[in-house]
């Protein structure tokens, strides 16, 4: 009876241990889990900007209302959804880009830092949704 107890804890822990969880968790009701798979290639005109710090690229093609990058210092960059995190989906809480600030459409008048991913202006107790990103030579590679 007592092994038995104790094999069932090892491997309850084993299978508690094997979760996945690598840093990226999406704890926001207003926010579906959305697959996400994108590869910059910073040759590329198109993505050119992001060979600078202090630039940004963004898409309304992948996410789920689009996904913004931005280059903190060639080494450094950030992932963000650009939705707003603080109330349901609907057509004005798809953000707009503006320098290092994405807004809300809506009348709650929420703006966000894409360095960050915090509030900065309006109310809410949710960050924005980050994305994992990763400079692989001269790609950009960003998932969730």
């Amino acid at each position: 009876m007592f092994r038995k107890i104790i094999l069932s804890l090892v491997l309850m822990s084993v299978a508690i241990s094997c979760t996945k969880d690598d840093g990226v968790r999406n704890d926001n009701p207003y926010l579906i889990d959305v697959s996400l798979r994108m590869d910059l290639n910073l040759s590329l005109p198109e993505y050119n900007s992001l060979n600078f710090p202090g630039n940004s690229y963004y898409t309304y093609n992948y996410g789920i209302n689009g996904v913004v990058i931005y280059n903190i210092n060639n080494t450094q960059y950030t992932a963000f959804e650009l939705s707003d995190p603080n109330h349901p989906l609907k057509e004005c809480s798809k953000l707009s880009v503006e320098g290092i600030l994405v807004s809300c459409n809506c009348d709650d008048g929420n703006t966000y830092n894409i360095i960050t991913g915090e509030l900065t202006e309006g109310s809410g107790q949710y960050s924005l949704k980050p994305y994992r990103i990763r400079r692989n030579g001269n790609v950009l590679e960003i998932s969730n």
